[in-house]
């Protein structure tokens, strides 16, 4: 390709590119010694500080921009040129006393060689940096970024300056932040990091100490995660409120400790949802258990930030019989969740060592409640895959539904207080016995109930029987099971009796 074409296609390559890009051209002696650099190209939104843009091809640098000749810039263009090594030159200032024309402007270039040329790229920083600082000063705000995998820390300038702390010393460590915060609101640093541990964005007010003065810094904070879902950085805002702070009504200050609250709750939450996960993992597919096939839901309540104490168990004994069970304790948060954990492993310990009597195993878990100072329900059933019977009692909880050749109705009720309200009560079996093609649900209140509203459970039971009068179309009912409750978990287990 002739000069002229390759010159004609980078034109018009450059030509399109909003950033300030040229390609220089070297100009040579007679004995092939570069002596200046002509503009071949330039790209056509990019003007210059003189606001010249395509009108300087064909023009040279020595008289568009004299003060570059010889210096640091016009050796590293001559380098690259010569061993072909891309370069770059930060903070390069360019000074220039004509008037009408920025005296002083700072630029990262970056420069490549290409086509027999140099592609130069500028990057102007003083505008943006300025723009940055004012915006900092005016606001009192400042930034931070904090690698995590690295553990180092970036400080914009408005950190320092909040901090009142040289910028040669560099960022304060995390340790010497939390020197820095008063003990008192610890607790809400920890909590913005748990938030950022569940991937929310944080927005917290903490003070800290600052030479003899006690400043209030409002963070807003969030992570930047790769394409995986694993963090990589903090980013946070910092602003100076302490003015603000100072000046607050009392309405202003009682919104932050709602805040405040509500954030301490968030944590709570996601402490409470990994415990019971932890404890009860939820399998995706269905449970392949001796004669049946068990379909296990939990769904947390769409309007609380708390978890609820819902619970289940389903587990084949070593006879080939098979155990399942559902239960409620009643509140929500950390204790509702750490009593859901003393009553699901006391339960699993007792079918260990082979106590399989559901009304024994209830009489225990209500001893243990009322140890623990707990109240609960619950309901516990033994099946036989053999002779097909199901022993089951219950505890204040609502009988399971069985559905058959398009009925459904709850089992007969045995006589059972709730867990944790008597010591010395007993408790009643029933025997029932299923048929192949069964359909039995048993499941916490929150299916059913609904604050203020009507019961849900005449319709949860035609979805049963609708579902069991044609036998592989369940698609309805598992959609009905998966509604969650507004203010209550919700537990299920979907039991279906195998045909032979």
């Amino acid at each position: 390709m002739a000069d002229d074409d390759v010159a004609h296609v980078v034109r018009e390559m450059l030509a399109v590119i909003p950033a300030g890009c040229s390609w220089l051209l070297p100009v040579t002696s007679d004995n092939g010694v570069v002596t200046d650099f002509r503009i071949g190209a330039t790209s056509g939104r990019g003007n210059d500080i003189y606001r010249r843009g395509t009108s300087r091809i064909d023009e040279v640098l020595s008289e568009l921009y004299p003060s570059v000749v010889g210096g640091p810039l016009w050796q590293l263009y001559l380098r690259v040129l010569a061993d072909g090594e891309a370069a770059e030159l930060r903070d390069f200032r360019y000074e220039e006393k004509q008037a009408g024309v920025v005296a002083h402007s700072l630029f990262d270039v970056t420069v490549h060689r290409v086509l027999g040329g140099l592609l130069v790229w500028w990057q102007r920083l003083d505008e943006d940096r300025r723009r940055m600082q004012k915006t900092e000063l005016l606001g009192s705000l400042g930034w931070s970024e904090y690698d995590l995998a690295t553990g180092e820390t970036e400080w914009s300038p408005g950190m320092y300056r909040i901090f009142e702390r040289d910028p040669a010393l560099g960022p304060l460590s995390r340790t010497q932040q939390a020197a820095a915060m008063l003990t008192e609101d610890r607790g809400l640093s920890e909590t913005a990091w748990q938030t950022l541990d569940s991937g929310a964005a944080s927005d917290v007010t903490v003070r800290f100490r600052v030479g003899s003065t006690v400043k209030f810094l409002r963070v807003l904070s969030d992570v930047v995660s790769d394409a995986t879902g694993n963090p990589l950085k903090i980013n946070a805002v910092v602003q100076d409120v302490t003015a603000l702070q100072d000046s607050r009504t009392a309405i202003d200050r009682l919104r932050d400790q709602l805040r405040s609250r509500e954030m301490t709750a968030l944590a709570e939450h996601r402490l409470a949802a990994q415990l019971q996960h932890m404890i009860q993992p939820v399998p995706r597919e269905p449970l392949p258990l001796p004669g049946l096939r068990v379909l296990v839901n939990y769904l947390p309540a769409e309007n609380t930030v708390q978890v609820g104490g819902d619970w289940y168990h389903a587990e084949r004994l070593a006879d080939g019989r098979v155990v399942l069970a559902v239960g409620d304790v009643a509140g929500h948060g950390l204790g509702a969740a750490n009593g859901m954990a003393h009553l699901r492993f006391a339960l699993i310990a007792w079918l260990s060592i082979g106590v399989h009597d559901p009304a024994t195993l209830l009489g225990h878990l209500n001893r243990l409640c009322g140890q623990l100072r707990l109240t609960g329900t619950a309901v516990l059933s033994v099946y036989d895959p053999e002779s097909r019977e199901l022993v089951w009692g219950r505890a204040g909880h609502p009988a399971p539904l069985l559905a058959r050749d398009g009925r459904a109705a709850p089992l007969d009720l045995p006589e059972g207080l709730l867990l944790g309200a008597d010591d010395d009560t007993t408790y009643e079996i029933c025997r029932p016995r299923l048929a192949p093609g069964d359909l039995l649900l048993l499941y916490t209140d929150g299916l059913v109930e609904r604050r203020g509203g009507p019961p849900l459970l005449p319709g949860v039971v035609d979805l049963l029987a609708a579902a069991s009068a044609t036998p592989g179309s369940k698609g309805a009912l598992v959609a009905g099971l998966n509604q969650p409750s507004p203010d209550d978990d919700t537990c299920t287990l979907l039991v279906e009796v195998a045909r032979p």
